[in-house]
C-alpha cells in the first residue's frame, strides 16, 4: 500500500513533519514529476519553501503614537498646539489566529495583517518571520494598523500596543487647516531617534512622497521586460500603511504620501484572487521584501539574477492573471476564488490535488489514516503545487502554472467526486506501473487521467503558443494519452471554450469525449471523428 511503503521509507521524520508534507508529495505524482525522488526524501525541510526568516534588531520608538506625535506639534507650534487635540485615530494591535476561519474572518472585514512588528529595526530582510515564543506550527502573532472604531471580532484574541495618530485619518478640527502635519510628522521623528530615515524622505525631493514605481520581471524567451500584473506592492514606516495593486503593465501609485523612507514588499495575493505561498503557518501569502527606499517611489526588476523563488513567483503570478484573464475571455470557468498554489524549487514535480476545496482529505482511507493529525494536514492545504528544480526560464514556469491552471478550471467542472476518482488512479496506478508517470493507460480508471491530461497539456501548448509565438510548440504529446487530438481540433474551430463545455462529470474516458463533442457540435462531427481515428 502506497502510504505504508512511503511511511518506511520516512521513519526518520516525526510524525508531525509526516503529516505535514505527505498528502503534498505524494500527489506530486500527478503531474511532471516523481514522487520518490531524492530530492523529497532527503529534504523535509521542503515545506518552509526555501524562505529566510526575517531578522529583528533593537525596538524603536515609532513616531505615530499619540504621545510622540503630541510632543512633536507643541515643539512645531509651541503654546498654539493646546488648540489642536491630537487624540487617537488608529491602534496598532496584533492578533493571534487560532485557526484558518478566525485568521479569514481578519482577512475578509479588511485586516491587512504582517507576520512581524513594524517597530522593530530589520537587521535582516525575509519573507516570514514567527514568533519564538510561540511553537513551530502554530499561528504567529499578526500585526495590522485598525481603526479607533474598529470592532474587534469576539473570540480572536488581541493585543492593543500603541494608541496612534495619523493625520491623513484625523476629521473635524484635529486636521486643524493651518497645521502642517508633514513637519510635524518629520519633527517626531527627529524627537524620537529616527531622524535618519528622512534624509530621502523630505519636501526637498523633486518627488511629491507618493510611492510610486513600475515592476518588471525578464521574459527570458522573448527577451524583453514585462509588467508583473495584478500583484500588491506594500509599503509602510512604523504603523503608516499603504498599498496598491500593479496594472497590466506592472505600473503601480499608492494612494497616500509619506514623508521618511518606506519599506517595499510584494504580497502575493493577486487582485484576481488567487494566493502564492504558505497560507497561515508562515505567511498568508507569499511575501518578497525590498528593503527602505524612497517615498517618491521604487521600481522592482525580476531577471535571472534574482532570487528564484522572487523570479518564480513573479512567472506564476502572471500565468495566473492571463488565464484568469483568458477564462473571462473564453467562458471557461475560472479556478476557485481562493485558490492556494505552492512553490518548491528543490521539486521536480507539480500537481493539482485541489486539497483546499475538498478532495482527498476527505477520502475513507487517508482520514482513517490520519486520524488526530486530519485537521494539522487540512491547514496545509495546497489547491496546486509548483516544482521548480527543472524550470529556470519565464515561459517554463508560466506555462507549467498554466497546465495546473487547466486542470483546476477542470475540477470546478466536475466537482470533488470525480476529482477524487482522479487522485485516486493517478497514486494508485503510480505505484502498480512501477512508479511511471500517469501510469500505462491499461489501469482500471485511467480515463480520469485520460481526459484531465488531455485537456491540460492542450491547454498549455495553446497558450504557448499565443504567449511566445512558437507555432511548433506541444506539450505531453509522449504519453498515452493524446493532447494532439485537441491541438488539431483547435485549429479547425473547436476552441478551448467549446472543449472545455464537453468536460462534465461523466466524461469518464476518450470515447465518451468525442462521442460528448460531437453531440454539442454535429457540423464538425467528421473533423471530430477524423482527429480521434488519426491520433488514438
Amino acid at each position: 500500500m502506497l502510504l505504508q511503503t512511503f511511511a518506511s521509507e520516512q521513519m526518520k521524520l516525526d510524525m508531525k513533519h509526516f503529516a505535514k508534507i505527505l498528502p503534498l508529495l505524494f500527489l506530486c505524482a500527478a503531474c511532471n514529476g516523481s514522487l520518490f525522488s531524492p530530492a523529497v526524501i532527503d529534504e523535509p525541510r521542503v515545506v518552509k519553501e526555501d524562505s529566510d526568516m526575517i531578522v529583528l534588531g533593537e525596538k524603536l520608538d515609532d513616531p505615530y503614537t499619540v504621545e510622540n506625535m503630541s510632543r512633536a506639534l507643541e515643539s512645531v507650534y509651541g503654546t498654539k498646539a493646546s488648540r489642536v487635540p491630537v487624540e487617537p485615530t488608529d491602534y496598532y494591535v496584533r492578533f493571534l489566529p487560532e485557526n484558518e476561519a478566525q485568521y479569514e474572518l481578519l482577512q475578509n472585514i479588511g485586516v491587512e495583517m504582517l507576520d512581524h512588528p513594524v517597530d522593530y529595526r530589520i537587521l535582516r530582510e525575509g519573507d516570514y518571520y514567527h514568533d519564538p515564543e510561540l511553537a513551530e506550527g502554530k499561528i504567529t502573532w499578526q500585526y495590522a494598523v485598525v481603526s479607533k472604531d474598529f470592532a474587534f471580532p469576539k473570540k480572536i484574541r488581541y493585543e492593543i500596543l500603541d494608541e496612534c495618530f495619523l493625520a491623513e485619518n484625523a476629521g473635524g478640527g484635529t486636521k486643524a487647516d493651518w497645521v502642517d502635519w508633514n513637519a510635524v510628522e518629520r519633527e517626531s521623528y527627529r524627537l524620537t531617534g529616527n531622524e535618519a530615515m528622512l534624509d530621502r524622505g523630505t519636501k526637498a525631493d523633486d518627488g511629491d512622497g507618493v510611492p510610486s514605481g513600475r515592476v518588471t520581471i525578464l521574459d527570458n524567451t522573448k527577451g524583453e521586460y514585462v509588467g508583473v500584473k495584478g500583484v500588491k506592492v506594500s509599503c509602510n514606516c512604523f504603523v503608516k500603511f499603504a498599498g496598491a495593486f500593479t496594472d497590466e503593465d506592472g505600473n503601480y501609485r499608492m494612494g497616500k504620501s509619506f514623508s521618511s523612507d518606506v519599506r517595499y514588499r510584494l504580497v502575493f495575493k493577486n487582485k484576481m484572487g488567487f494566493g502564492i505561498g504558505f497560507n497561515l503557518i508562515l505567511v498568508p501569502a507569499s511575501v518578497s521584501s525590498f528593503g527602505k527606499h524612497s517615498p517618491d517611489g521604487y521600481d522592482i526588476t525580476v531577471d535571472e539574477n534574482s532570487e528564484k523563488i522572487l523570479f518564480s513567483r513573479c512567472a506564476v503570478n502572471n500565468a495566473g492573471y492571463d488565464y484568469y484573464k483568458d477564462c473571462e475571455r473564453t467562458d471557461i470557468r475560472k479556478p476557485p476564488a481562493n485558490l492556494r498554489l505552492w512553490l518548491f524549487k528543490n521539486l521536480a514535480c507539480s500537481s493539482a490535488p485541489m486539497l483546499q476545496q475538498g478532495p482527498v482529505i476527505d477520502n475513507s482511507l487517508l482520514g482513517e489514516y490520519f486520524a488526530d493529525y486530519t485537521f494539522l494536514v487540512k491547514m496545509f492545504l495546497p489547491d496546486i503545487t509548483m516544482g521548480l528544480r527543472d524550470s529556470n526560464d519565464y515561459s517554463t514556469i508560466y506555462s507549467h502554472a498554466i497546465h495546473e491552471m487547466a486542470h483546476a478550471s477542470h475540477f470546478m467542472q466536475v466537482g470533488v467526486k470525480y476529482w477524487d476518482a482522479y487522485i485516486k488512479f493517478v497514486v494508485k496506478s503510480f505505484v502498480t506501473s512501477g512508479f511511471v508517470t500517469y501510469g500505462t493507460g491499461m489501469e482500471d480508471g485511467h480515463g480520469y487521467c485520460e481526459i484531465g491530461e488531455m485537456w491540460a497539456y492542450y491547454v498549455q501548448t495553446m497558450f504557448y503558443r499565443e504567449k511566445f509565438g512558437d507555432a511548433a510548440a506541444a506539450f505531453g504529446t509522449s504519453y498515452w494519452f493524446r493532447p494532439q487530438i485537441l491541438v488539431n481540433l483547435d485549429s479547425k474551430g473547436l476552441t478551448r471554450g467549446k472543449t472545455y463545455d464537453a468536460l462534465s462529470s461523466d466524461i469518464t474516458d476518450i470515447d465518451m469525449l468525442r462521442k460528448k463533442l460531437t453531440s454539442l457540435y454535429p457540423e464538425l462531427k467528421n473533423t471530430i471523428n477524423q482527429a480521434f481515428e488519426r491520433y488514438n
